[in-house]
């Protein structure tokens, strides 16, 4: 039996195998998968999948193990186990607006993929704002005046700079985080324990 371990396709992905490197795994049927969406390792199954969807194959019992931005944890809050940091995917969830915008008097219109963290957000600023959920690049909705602000993941700020947009708050600092599902920790603790103890030794890999 080995552990299934989900892993978040994309960017997280390309991150993730240089750390799982770092740890004297061996990635090279990773590296050659070409489009294949479930791979076996010598000591691994690993199936790749978009954020939420590795949060509801953890909490299903599907994987063991995911790999998943916290930004995901955050907004859609699945019932898994949040093992640990990991060492690469970091990055801010930032509310952000056009240089130079004032707010207006009337109630504030913010766009973003996020809706529940926005809404949490200005819940604990006790301010009620009309939220409108988009799926492609936000950064246009105060460009062509769907939206005041908006709330997005920012991880170097080029994206905003070069559509005239600034941060105006921080709201979370983020990473990528290992994940469990509730019933594998107890039935396969065995079988994980090693590979969560080299996640954990990783933690502090640059």
């Amino acid at each position: 039996m080995k552990p299934v371990i989900a892993l978040t396709k994309g960017r997280l992905e390309k991150q993730f195998l240089e750390f799982f490197r770092s740890l004297g795994y061996n990635d090279q049927a990773l590296i050659d998968k070409g489009r294949k969406l479930r791979v076996d390792t010598d000591d691994f199954q690993f199936v790749f999948a978009k954020g939420p969807d590795v949060a509801t194959y953890v909490e299903h019992g599907i994987a063991d193990l995911g790999i998943v931005g916290e930004d995901i944890l955050l907004e859609f809050q699945p019932d898994v186990f949040d093992l640990l940091p990991l060492p690469f995917g970091k990055c801010r969830v930032a509310l952000a607006t056009e240089e130079g915008t004032q707010w207006p008097a009337r109630k504030r219109r913010i766009a973003s993929k996020y809706p529940n963290i926005t809404k949490e957000y200005f819940r604990q600023k006790g301010e009620s704002v009309d939220i409108f959920k988009l799926e492609g690049s936000v950064e246009l909705a105060p460009i062509l005046g769907l939206a005041d602000a908006i709330v997005d993941i920012v991880e170097t700020g080029t994206t905003l700079e070069e559509n005239g947009l600034v941060i105006k708050e921080e709201i979370h600092q983020i990473s990528a985080r290992c994940i469990a599902n509730r019933s594998s920790l107890k039935i396969k603790r065995a079988l994980l324990n090693p590979v969560i103890q080299s996640f954990q030794k990783g933690e502090t890999v640059s």
